[in-house]
């Protein structure tokens, strides 16, 4: 049983560690020139790629969202983007062998349904000609938001390959999703699960948040009831992160209709029991699988990798951001896209990398990256591979670290062996928390008002 009490005063700001170094860290010193040299040094490794596509475009706004996304109503602007993909995509081609296998493709936005069928498939048309080496064993999957989602768009994401698809849920609560401004019956949604099954998508993952405007346990409890009935192979279940000071559409919340720190652990308390019940289990620190599913199998096999996209079986790969404001990542570096369209467009039109921002990886930087990631993965640690890896004494070289971790060992939160540490299952609703003693730029800058959202 989880002491969800012992656990809530370990409540505090920090990092999601989808990247590491984080991309508050991403300077403006890290050039289009920058870019271009890391692709090119790229091209001597046996790294696969994976392919991340920004489509940023959304018909309204949802309140709760911290994405990076443009409101708007004009085909025009979705006609438009096509062509500087592909911009994008020759410029990428000059400096990257996309010859390379490509294990992985991701669609994420904003709504990359609310682009037609006709204008995705100009998108995978493209894909598919700058990068002819997909894998026969590629996860290739699309975020899709139910209510723009019909069977001609399916049918172009199947013939091209996608084989994982994710619907934004968030929540099954009339007054909730007024409140976020999301309004979405569950036969809208269970309309859109039977689309995918009919063309064969075997994997199904939902995305919902707690924590969101008048939640309480019942109305959630309620909202997984209904979810379980739609049987996904995946949950994604997100804190929501409330950061009005970086997303002004977050300010049309009521701060005073968020649940209570007290009132979400009951909800997180309920959810990993009753859906452990039920058949998934926790993977990582929000996310549920069922226990036949891959992502499951990776986990009891300690391979699971997590990236800008969430948890992946594939290992650690070369990610390619492609579109407005997409991270790239390779073994030494981070790059981002610009996130203002008509910046992005203007680097195009002069023929140069879109790039906005990034870091290069020193080789501190690359271990310490290297045990925040095992750590957000697996839970676990084992030292001796860390020290094989970059050939320190782990224990000397992290005493502090270490040292700062003897009270979540002693609350029952973390065990700390001669030769590895491991996160109680208590312990891993903290994972941020531990891996956070690892991270070496909050060691010389502590987190500072309005930085990162909540742990819990």
């Amino acid at each position: 049983m989880i002491d969800f009490e012992k656990i809530a005063k370990y409540s505090k700001a920090g990092p999601r560690y989808t990247s590491y170094p984080t991309a508050n860290e991403f300077h403006s010193a890290f050039t289009h020139l920058d870019y271009q040299k890391a692709l090119e040094e790229s091209n001597s490794s046996s790294l696969p790629l994976s392919l991340y596509v920004h489509l940023p475009f959304c018909r309204s706004a949802c309140y709760f969202c911290g994405c990076n996304v443009i409101y708007t109503s004009k085909e025009e602007n979705k006609s438009l983007y096509i062509p500087y993909l592909r911009k994008e995509l020759e410029l990428l081609s000059q400096f990257l062998d996309t010859k390379r296998e490509v294990i992985q493709l991701h669609f994420g936005g904003g709504t990359p349904t609310f682009f037609n069928a006709k204008e995705l498939n100009e998108v995978i048309a493209l894909l598919r000609e700058f990068f002819p080496n997909f894998s026969s064993q590629a996860e290739i999957s699309c975020e899709i938001d139910p209510r723009f989602f019909d069977s001609e768009q399916m049918q172009v994401l199947r013939e091209g390959g996608f084989n994982r698809v994710s619907f934004g849920v968030q929540d099954f609560d009339p007054q909730v999703q007024k409140a976020i401004h999301r309004i979405q019956s569950v036969e809208l949604v269970a309309e859109a699960v039977q689309i995918a099954r009919s063309f064969g998508i075997s994997s199904i993952n939902f995305d919902l948040i707690y924590g969101l405007p008048y939640q309480n346990l019942q109305t959630f409890s309620e909202t997984l009831s209904k979810v379980l009935t739609l049987s996904p192979d995946r949950l994604a279940i997100f804190n929501y992160a409330h950061v009005p000071w970086m997303k002004k559409t977050m300010r049309k919340i009521d701060e005073t209709t968020l649940p209570s720190p007290k009132e979400k652990l009951k909800i997180l308390e309920f959810m990993i029991s009753f859906l452990s019940s039920n058949g998934y289990e926790l993977i990582g620190m929000d996310h549920f699988a069922k226990r036949d599913d891959e992502l499951y199998r990776a986990k009891m096999d300690g391979e699971l990798r997590r990236n800008f996209q969430g948890y992946t079986t594939k290992g650690f790969s070369q990610t390619v951001g492609i579109g407005l404001t997409s991270i790239s990542e390779g073994l030494n570096y981070y790059a981002q896209n610009h996130k203002n369209l008509c910046e992005y467009q203007k680097a195009l039109d002069e023929g140069i990398l879109p790039t906005s921002k990034g870091i290069w990886l020193n080789e501190e930087d690359r271990l310490r990256k290297e045990v925040i990631m095992q750590i957000m993965n697996n839970l676990y640690l084992d030292f001796s591979k860390i020290e094989k890896q970059f050939d320190i004494d782990f224990k000397a070289y992290f005493s502090n670290a270490l040292q700062s971790l003897k009270p979540y060992e002693e609350t029952g939160l973390l065990e700390l062996a001669e030769t590895y540490l491991k996160a109680t299952p208590t312990g891993g609703m903290l994972i941020r928390n531990i891996a956070m003693e690892f991270d070496g730029f909050l060691e010389k800058a502590p987190i500072g008002e309005n930085k990162f959202s909540k742990t819990l």
